[in-house]
């Protein structure tokens, strides 16, 4: 059974798109989409309603195609800032929805166009398009190989910017240097941990996992009052269900069996200094309600002990999981979620840190080589550095590293090719089904994701049916398998 990918085109609406409403020639998008087969197409556009909307009404009636149009307002057709990150924004939409995309490079300015021909030779797998009067529509080969990760200059913002920007004169930590990044948010995050440093408040630090987030708990530590006192850090998600209350409070000797000593706990352990409970989100709803109770007091007693004990504890929390959704499950205490969300930093995944990857990539590569003189002189070519800036590293940085890492003793040149690095990826299929797991933040098209889902769940039928329609037609609740033909057809499954 083939599933055949769509085909999308998308593009800018530009000014001889509209001029063409009036004349007798084509515009480029049109012609484009009279060329060739597309199943929709993807406008951008930067004018205004009274201005775009006749001009769509016009195309809606010569093309068969759905069209689909996203209001982008920039500030200028020609900042490339805000081009690459509007354009990156629905190439990376496409992308998660595994269509094959093309770009029209025609339609816009030229900063349109050069910031086209940037991601899609790049970050995302795209052909391209041109269209003119005197050439007519053409697939292009763009003849060269570039590799480049765009930071726009935006981002690019100093120290004394971000001290302004905390309004709080806190020289950096040697500790908040470790935090390497050319990434304007990751750096924002790292100013206000600082501030959050000289606070002596709760922090809980959201983010996926090999982000970073006992780098930043660290740093904060080292940069707080309590620098001199013990910085303890434990995974919650390692507890043993039977020890939970001995790790947190500790015991006493003949508190149960094999308690052949008193041991002291992790609060009692950090009293003075700073506590990091990563994972925090596994913890059991009945060992939240103990540890909110010592939050609360400053107070807890260890198992087997008769005499509660105050400790001075600041706590920072690290989780993967969106504990708002967890509340609203019932499957996390509103009231902890409070105490300890006093001070939030939001880690981004590497995938979305603009200017980092090929900026951490050239890093590791140097740390590797200093611990390995074998590896002195290896360095990476173009075409693995695009393989690594389009892969989306969901263990984030620990990911990247150990693949470089795995790539550059694989290879047996001095360059690490694209083949090298391929081999070196662990290539982690999605989690199959995940429709409600989408980030509505960057947009979605709600077409696409019904198309893909009923494309799985149609061919997940056939399967289980030997490919008797009738059969999974029932299964799937359709009246008949002619029905059933009909959404096959449709939906491109053969």
């Amino acid at each position: 059974m083939v599933i055949n990918k769509k085909n999308i085109l998308i593009c800018w609406v530009g000014g001889n798109d509209l001029k063409a409403t009036e004349s007798t020639e084509p515009g480029p998008i049109l012609a484009t989409l009279r060329s060739e087969k597309f199943d929709s197409v993807e406008l951008l556009y930067t004018y205004p309603t009274s201005v775009i909307s006749p001009y769509l009404e016009n195309l809606s009636k010569q093309v068969s195609c759905q069209i689909n149009t996203h209001y982008e307002p920039l500030t200028s057709p020609i900042n490339f800032s805000e081009i690459y990150i509007v354009a990156s924004k629905h190439l990376s939409r496409l992308d998660s929805i595994n269509v094959q995309c093309s770009i029209l490079i025609s339609p816009g300015t030229p900063a349109m166009q050069a910031v086209w021909i940037l991601l899609g030779k790049t970050k995302y797998a795209a052909k391209f398009y041109q269209s003119s009067i005197e050439q007519g529509v053409q697939q292009i080969e763009i003849p060269f190989d570039i590799s480049a990760e765009y930071i726009p200059q935006a981002n690019k913002i100093t120290s004394s910017q971000l001290v302004q920007l905390t309004n709080q004169a806190i020289p950096p930590n040697a500790a908040f240097n470790d935090i390497l990044t050319r990434n304007h948010r990751m750096n924002v995050l790292k100013a206000q941990a600082q501030v959050l440093a000289q606070k002596d408040v709760p922090v809980l630090i959201n983010g996926e996992t090999g982000t970073g987030k006992e780098l930043f708990a660290r740093a904060i530590h080292n940069a707080s009052p309590r620098l001199d006192k013990p910085f303890i850090a434990v995974n919650c998600g390692a507890f043993p269900r039977e020890l939970v209350d001995s790790i947190l409070f500790g015991h006493k000797k003949g508190a149960f069996t094999g308690a052949v000593a008193d041991k002291l706990g992790v609060f009692e352990q950090a009293n003075g200094g700073t506590l990091f409970l990563d994972e925090f989100g596994e913890l059991e709803p009945d060992v939240q309600v103990r540890l909110l109770r010592v939050l609360q007091e400053g107070t807890f007693t260890p198992v087997g002990g008769t005499q509660e004990q105050s400790v001075d504890v600041r706590i920072i929390t690290a989780t993967h999981r969106n504990l708002i959704d967890a509340i609203a499950q019932g499957k996390f205490r509103e009231d902890l979620f409070f105490r300890i969300a006093v001070g939030v930093l939001n880690l981004p995944p590497l995938r979305e840190r603009d200017g980092d990857i090929s900026f951490l990539t050239d890093l590791i590569l140097t740390g590797i080589a200093e611990k390995d003189t074998s590896l002195n002189n290896k360095n990476i070519s173009v075409g693995a550095r695009n393989v690594i800036l389009k892969h989306p590293w969901r263990g984030n940085i620990r990911e990247l590293h150990s693949t470089i890492l795995r790539a550059a003793i694989w290879s047996q040149g001095d360059s690490i090719s694209a083949e090298d690095m391929q081999q070196a990826l662990f290539q982690i299929p999605g989690k199959k089904g995940d429709f409600a797991g989408r980030d509505i933040s960057q947009g979605i098209d709600i077409q696409e994701i019904i198309g893909e889902m009923t494309r799985q769940y149609i061919s997940e039928a056939l399967t289980k049916t030997n490919n008797n329609k009738t059969r999974a037609a029932e299964l799937l609740g359709l009246k008949n398998y002619q029905t059933l033909n009909n959404w096959m057809e449709k939906y491109g499954i053969k």
